[in-house]
């Protein structure tokens, strides 16, 4: 079998079961665990998959700009987003991450809450100025421009010092096993900072990232009160989630 042939056995096999472990992949393909090992690390390298001890999982979703990233999919977000602001009563303190998805929930906010919002996404306090009951609060940083946040030390103690009611949280990658995970340490710190101040933390998951991991992990994905994703993923996709405790709720 040629290299390439067999590489994408490999990823046909990951898409199909969501997991792959080095050891077993041996014996299925009846070659080296060496062979797999060099061959996860190519698909590595490529963007193909993402390698982990012992295996590999699906790769996070490309990465783009966040222009990019907001016209992706931005019907579905809308329809998430919606169902996102249900959740939200008059009177609460609201921690919103910056993401495309974060963003739509902002848009989607009714004119008749009264809230705080603190954030550290720019876009995302620019579309809550003009809303006549939210007041709005910017944590200071440096600003990331890949996905519009800031970001650092100046950041992360401004958030130690906040106890939020919710936490809007954005996700990039989301794996039953192996938690919530990006490809930026620094965002990973702050979004810690962010789930440490809430009583209650949602995130609004579309149904590329589930399933998926990235080099740095912010949280296990327990760290969830609620996940609001697609009514298209079947429930034996859900139900990992559901076993930790989290509450899924599809739109």
């Amino acid at each position: 079998m040629l290299k390439e042939e067999r590489q994408q056995i490999i990823l046909d096999m990951l898409i199909k079961e969501g997991k792959l472990v080095a050891a077993e992949l041996s014996s299925r393909l009846n070659v080296s665990e060496d062979t797999v090992r060099r061959d996860l690390r190519e698909m590595d390298n490529a963007g193909l998959l993402h390698r982990v001890h012992g295996g590999a999982l699906p790769s996070s979703p490309t990465l783009a700009s966040f222009g990019d990233r907001e016209r992706l999919g931005a019907e579905a977000k809308m329809s998430l987003a919606q169902g996102a602001t249900s959740l939200i009563r008059s009177g609460q303190v609201i921690l919103m991450d910056g993401s495309t998805t974060t963003l739509q929930i902002a848009k989607a906010i009714p004119a008749h809450i009264s809230a705080t919002v603190i954030t550290n996404s720019p876009p995302v306090a620019v579309e809550l100025a003009g809303h006549p009951g939210i007041e709005v609060t910017m944590l200071g940083g440096k600003l990331f421009k890949d996905s519009l946040v800031n970001l650092g030390p100046a950041a992360i103690q401004e958030l130690q010092h906040i106890r939020a009611d919710l936490c809007f949280l954005g996700v990039y990658c989301i794996h039953p096993e192996f938690g919530i995970s990006l490809p930026h340490n620094d965002e990973a710190f702050v979004k810690r900072a962010m789930i440490a101040g809430s009583s209650e933390v949602i995130a609004l998951v579309t149904p590329d990232k589930l399933g998926t991991s990235a080099p740095f992990v912010v949280a296990p994905a327990s760290a969830l009160t609620c996940m609001i994703t697609s009514n298209e993923v079947p429930e034996n996709i859900l139900l990992p989630y559901r076993e930790q405790g989290i509450t899924v709720i599809q739109y």
